[in-house]
């Protein structure tokens, strides 16, 4: 791919946002950045990756934080701060990316070739993915599963954000409900948007 692109893929817990960025991924031969953000920041400052996850994409503790001088006591400020100045510098490289969530819709909101995107599914859905992705849940629990996590995303996104807020679609160029077309047919809508874009 020759002229850059990032696209930014915000998900509500449930909805395969992360399944169906891969997919997209995948047919535009690009990276996608999730997860995988805090193994290379693992490999940079030389701690387990496990110790960094507990931390990811969650909001301050508002009782146990404090901020002096522009330094921070908390380590989901402190691990935010390490993705998005990674991000940040993957942009500057001029490579090409699908980042999934971390306030990317935000962190390029500047940037012209950036693509911001919004995946959210109907409850149903989400709560059968749930259960078939954690043994041994029911239905109240995956609710509350679901609730709880777009609580913390929402938190999270608002708090670092300054261009919008988290779910409401005018914070993005393009909502789509995975239910209605399934994954595949998600990843394909989604993959001809871009295509149309970048052909305009």
């Amino acid at each position: 791919m020759d002229e850059q692109i990032i696209i930014s893929i915000s998900r509500e817990y449930g909805s395969a946002g992360h399944v169906i960025a891969s997919k997209v991924a995948e047919k535009l031969g690009i990276e996608v950045l999730g997860r995988n953000i805090l193994e290379e920041i693992a490999g940079i400052k030389k701690v387990d990756t496990n110790n960094l996850s507990r931390y990811d994409e969650k909001p301050r503790s508002r009782f146990f934080s404090r901020r002096v001088r522009g330094m921070t006591n908390s380590p989901e400020e402190n691990i935010a701060e390490l993705q998005f100045a990674l991000l940040k510098s993957k942009a500057a490289d001029g490579d090409s990316f699908i980042v999934v969530g971390r306030c990317a819709d935000d962190l390029f909101h500047d940037y012209p070739n950036c693509i911001n995107i919004f995946i959210y599914a109907d409850m149903e859905s989400k709560i059968q993915r749930v259960i078939e992705k954690h043994e041994g849940i029911d239905r109240k629990q995956a609710m509350k599963k679901i609730t709880t996590h777009d609580k913390k995303r929402a938190a999270y996104h608002d708090y670092f954000a300054k261009h919008g807020k988290w779910g409401v679609y005018s914070s993005y160029e393009l909502c789509i409900n995975a239910s209605k077309l399934g994954i595949d047919g998600t990843a394909d809508l989604i993959y001809k948007y871009i295509e149309a874009k970048r052909a305009k």
